[in-house]
This record gives structure tokens, sequence and C-alpha cells, in this order.
């Protein structure tokens, strides 16, 4: 079957988000040293915002490698496998915590913009462990189908 290009783009945009993200989170404290010469709640709050998003930023790293890992599924062509399944539960865990380590953001300064991560990331949550059902019930119906053959 021919490559999709949709899909090659995706794993690319994966890749690029997971490789920037470890820069990102691994200079947290650099780049709120320096935002806090500009905003003040960056230098009144610096130790505890770093916790807060450096931890945030390893649980959306784990994200996008359970999401590389599913893509290569896509590739093969075969993604109903339980490695899937267990990778959205995987996710949508990771996807509350996150949206919990953000509201601990609200006890310093509460934002629209924190308001809507966390309402995001509750989102997200729900719908992974969602389609990690309905992905459980197809490698299911696959197994099953496979045995008839």
């Amino acid at each position: 079957m021919k490559k999709n290009p949709y899909v090659q783009f995706t794993k690319y945009l994966i890749d690029f988000m997971f490789l920037s993200g470890i820069i990102v989170c691994g200079g947290v404290p650099f780049i709120f040293k320096e935002a806090g010469r500009y905003i003040p709640i960056f230098k009144e709050n610096y130790f505890p915002f770093c916790i807060i998003f450096m931890m945030a930023g390893v649980f959306a790293l784990i994200i996008l490698w359970n999401l590389r890992k599913m893509l290569q599924t896509v590739i093969r062509e075969d993604p109903f496998v339980r490695e899937n399944v267990a990778a959205l539960k995987r996710m949508g865990s990771c996807a509350f915590i996150i949206a919990f380590i953000m509201s601990l953001r609200l006890f310093f300064v509460i934002t629209p913009a924190a308001l809507v991560i966390i309402l995001v990331f509750l989102v997200a949550g729900l719908f992974s462990l969602v389609l990690s059902q309905v992905f459980d019930q197809a490698v299911t119906y696959k197994q099953e189908n496979d045995l008839t053959i």
C-alpha cells in the first residue's frame, strides 16, 4: 500500500514536538528566569512554576512518546493491537495528571489560559479512555476474526 502523506507528516510533526518538548522541558528554569525579568509573576513564583511546568512537560512527553509508538503501528498497517489500548489508557491518565498539575497553578495565579488548558486536558483524558475501549473491542473482533480464518 502507498504511504499516506498525512501519516508521514503527522509522524514528522510528533517527532519534532517530542524532541523540541525535551529541549523546552529542560530549558524551563532558564526560560522562566528570563521571563521573570519582564513578567513579575514568573519572578515571584519562579520555583513553584518551574516544578509545575516541568512536571506537566514530562507527562506531555509521555503522551507524545505513546503517540509515536501508536503511529508506528499505523505505518505498519496494524493499528488494532493491545499495545495501542494500553497506550491510550496511559495517555488518558497522563492527561488527567496534567490537568491536576495545571490546576495547582491556580493557587498562584488564575488566568483564562490556565482554565482552558485544564479543560482541554480533561477532555483529552476522557477521549483517550473512551478511544481505548473502542480499540479494545476492535482488537477483540480482530482476534476472533483471525481465529475464524
